[in-house]
């Protein structure tokens, strides 16, 4: 199942929850606008949050069904009772497998999830169904205000999947539509009044809900990308090569960690002979030559100016240890051909020390690699900068 990190402040969406892969349940969970698939793992996860209204609305439809089947001791009114149950301890038991398998971040029984959501509203509207064709003004009454007060907690809850909303609306009042229909009551057509107007108003409302926190979850992700990434060569900056260890620091491998620190020597001269413009492009190219470089699993980040940071899995006796740092400078080294007929030659030091995967050594390793970079230059001297 595809699994992204979901976003927010509240614990549960600091899990991860598998996105639906049945054809129902994507239908279901379909956000209202294209999205990211980040953002819609972010959504999914937003269903599986909201535990006040979850227990509110179990208890009330369990509480109902008790009552009317205390009041009505019959075979359709106990099965009512004995559905919400059975559908009520099912969700709860899929909610709660769910949040601690993506604790874990081990895959969710999303789908089952989302396919008790309809069944749960299908018995609300059997119970309202039989309510109403059962004679008993009180019992029609309980049930259909029971149900009309479920389609509020219905789209407030599940706001994140419009289509699910309006699916469970549909399945609870539904039934208690027809019921008023076959009642006999003419009072109670009044239910067949009010069901379109509040699908269509609660579809509404999930929807330009829906759109909202799909434009705040937008708005975040790109100020959180902002905040971690260099906007010029839009490699990680200090901050987000930081926090990009420590993602690196919970995966379940023994690799070391190597970082590579490099500056560009001969880069003043470019910029005093070509303009700021000309260096600009110059890092640029070079921070497409370090991607190019680096491993799929590497970290390269811009520390600033022209310091640059590659981060890979590479053990001390693996001879490409000095061949990553080799290839990195002999690359530099490559002439760069650039806009208004400008061909620059640039060098690069390279220095290269031992960093842990949960990164709380980065700040020595930067110094150590720092230093061993200085020692590269005061021995191999610097490269200039030719057009």
């Amino acid at each position: 199942m595809s699994k992204a990190s979901v976003s927010g402040r509240q614990d549960h969406e600091m899990h991860s929850y598998s996105l639906p892969t049945s054809p129902a349940g994507r239908w279901l969970a379909a956000p209202s606008r294209e999205t990211p698939p980040e953002i819609r793992a972010a959504l999914v996860g937003t269903l599986f949050g909201t535990l006040p209204i979850f227990f509110g609305g179990v208890f009330n439809t369990i509480a109902v069904a008790a009552v009317l089947a205390y009041r009505h001791p019959t075979l359709p009114f106990l099965l009512w009772l004995v559905l919400e149950i059975a559908v009520g301890v099912a969700r709860l038991a899929a909610f709660l497998v769910s949040r601690r398998r993506a604790a874990q971040g081990r895959a969710t029984p999303t789908d089952l999830y989302l396919m008790l959501a309809p069944l749960w509203g299908s018995a609300v509207g059997y119970g309202g169904f039989i309510s109403a064709t059962s004679g008993d003004w009180v019992a029609a009454t309980l049930a259909f205000l029971s149900a009309a007060a479920m389609v509020g907690g219905i789209c407030f809850r599940n706001f994140a999947a419009p289509r699910l909303v309006v699916v469970m609306i549909v399945c609870s009042l539904g039934p208690c539509s027809a019921g008023a229909l076959l009642s006999g009551e003419p009072v109670f057509l009044l239910v067949l009044l009010q069901f379109p107007f509040y699908l269509f108003s609660m579809n509404v409302a999930a929807r330009r809900l829906n759109a909202m926190l799909i434009s705040t979850m937008k708005a975040e992700r790109e100020y959180s990308h902002r905040a971690r990434h260099d906007p010029l060569t839009g490699l990680l900056n200090r901050e987000g090569l930081f926090q990009a260890l420590e993602g690196l620091g919970a995966a379940p491998t023994g690799a070391d960690m190597k970082l590579l620190y490099l500056d560009l020597d001969g880069f003043k001269a470019v910029n005093d002979a070509h303009g700021h413009e000309i260096g600009d492009m110059l890092l640029m190219q070079v921070a497409a030559r370090l991607r190019a470089l680096a491993g799929p699993r590497a970290l390269v980040a811009r520390m600033g100016g022209d310091e640059f940071v590659v981060i890979d899995e590479i053990a001390d006796d693996d001879p490409a240890q000095e061949h990553l740092a080799e290839a990195i400078a002999g690359s530099i080294r490559s002439p760069f051909l650039l806009p208004q007929g400008a061909t620059v030659t640039v060098g690069a030091s390279v220095g290269v020390a031992k960093v842990s995967r949960d990164g709380t050594d980065i700040d020595a390793a930067l110094r150590q690699a720092d230093t061993a970079m200085y020692g590269v230059k005061r021995t191999r001297g610097r490269s200039r900068a030719s057009q």
